[in-house]
């Protein structure tokens, strides 16, 4: 049972003159096996010609010596090589389609302070560029609202189903929150203050006291509401805040200036938070303290220039090697905080991240168990283990290098689609060809 079965086996594909796009998968009946490819687990060393089991949604087995239930759909994909889905630790899918069209943008809530604000609510689940990204091999995605201070709250998306709930995998994931460029304060003594603070005014950016006065109402809203005071009212901006103050989910601060990352660093550690930093390309200069306090990086994307004149015109695709290095834990977005249409480029940004110094294995790693240990959902998906959802690709080659395709893919067992708006088109213009008898 080779290539050609696991192609009939997949959903039928629509042809470039239907309008209704693509179908979500159909969920798994019956158990499957992928014998005698190469299986990549992430959490463990690499299985050649191995076999990986899965029944309803889940992963029941996985090794080289795997018993076959009797009924079960045996495939072969001998030469070919099994990932689990690529997770993209941060964009805008769902919540933005056409970026000059306003009326298909709906990414950023009114007011600069909406920790209510919860992204999967508002994703689009018939979004073109869903089938896009997912035909690359990204099949998880982190969509975050954007806009003010606190735009609000991030969700894990697993990039197949019907409705927005479907794709919810983690409903909010953290909160998002646009860090005030800031300036060092200078004591006395001339030395600059560890603990940084936002300067209001034309000089020196942003102001933390909105942040500050956030998180001091925040826990006296939550002291109130478990003491059971009677006169306290229902603040759904201030209830949101309690999974944060709870350390359930982390707060994702969007910096990449060394003083910015320092600034969020002490802030966190006042509130007694769980931090991310997301950007981070200053993150090498606060190595010991990111580490003293346990704070990994979203390395934003290596495609990007250096920020400074004077910076080597290396200093963003060797970032997450130096991250490696110094021992900071990080993963790897394609997103550059503003682009969603080119999130199927995630492996190549990890591939150039292996050029300028990360090893192959902690590339692939970076876009799929390193994002989901970062938002808490590795107990589910970023690798190939029993009991995990059977989220994974199957493809012809390291999804890291652009000549690699992505051959069959499923979500929690459902055998996804891997047409897009884009193969659509390709077979329209294909068909121009043929009816002009042209080679």
């Amino acid at each position: 049972m080779g290539l050609a079965l696991i192609v009939g086996l997949s959903v039928t594909q629509p042809s470039w003159g239907q309008a209704s796009g693509e179908v979500p998968g159909a969920p798994q009946r019956g158990p499957i096996a992928l014998v005698g490819g190469t299986i990549h687990p992430i959490s463990g060393p690499v299985i050649e010609r191995g076999t990986l089991l899965f029944e309803d949604g889940k992963i029941v087995a996985v090794g080289s010596r795997v018993r076959i239930p009797e009924g079960c759909r045996e495939v072969d994909i001998t030469g070919r090589h099994v990932y689990p889905g690529l997770f993209e630790s941060h964009s805008h899918l769902g919540l933005t389609e056409w970026s000059a069209v306003r009326a298909t943008v709906d990414s950023a809530e009114s007011g600069s302070v909406n920790p209510n604000v919860e992204a999967h609510v508002a994703v689009n689940p018939d979004s073109d560029l869903i089938p896009v990204t997912r035909a690359n091999g990204v099949l998880l995605a982190v969509s975050a609202p954007r806009g003010g201070l606190v735009p609000g709250r991030g969700s894990v998306l697993q990039l197949d189903g019907w409705t927005n709930s479907d794709l919810a995998l983690k409903p909010v994931a953290g909160l998002f929150v646009n860090w005030p460029r800031v300036t060092p304060a200078i004591t006395l003594e001339g030395a600059a203050d560890p603990r940084f603070r936002g300067r209001g005014g034309a000089g020196g950016g942003g102001s933390l006291e909105p942040l500050e006065e956030l998180f001091d109402d925040a826990r006296a809203y939550a002291a109130a509401i478990d003491a059971g005071d009677p006169e306290q009212g229902v603040d759904l901006r201030l209830a949101a805040m309690r999974p944060v103050l709870d350390r359930e989910i982390p707060m994702i601060v969007s910096a990449d200036g060394l003083a910015e990352i320092q600034s969020a660093v002490t802030f966190a550690a006042e509130q007694k938070v769980r931090l991310v930093i997301f950007g981070g390309y200053d993150a090498p200069l606060a190595a010991e303290l990111l580490k003293q306090h346990e704070v990994p990086v979203i390395v934003s994307a290596v495609h990007r220039v250096p920020r400074r004149r004077h910076d080597a015109y290396d200093a963003s695709y060797t970032l997450p090697q130096r991250l490696q290095e110094a021992g900071i834990e990080f993963c790897i977005s394609g997103s550059d905080r503003s682009e969603t249409w080119n999130a199927r480029n995630l492996g190549y940004h990890a591939g150039t991240a292996v050029a300028y110094g990360l090893s192959p294995e902690d590339a692939v790693r970076s876009i799929t168990l390193a994002p989901a240990r970062i938002y808490g959902v590795d107990d589910r998906v970023g690798s190939l283990e029993v009991g995990k959802d059977a989220t994974l690709i199957i493809t012809d080659g390291n999804p890291l290098e652009t000549e690699t395709n992505v051959e069959w893919a499923f979500v929690q067992g459902r055998s996804v689609q891997l047409t897009s708006r884009h193969t659509r088109l390709y077979d329209k213009y294909l068909e121009k060809y043929r009816q002009l008898d042209m080679p």
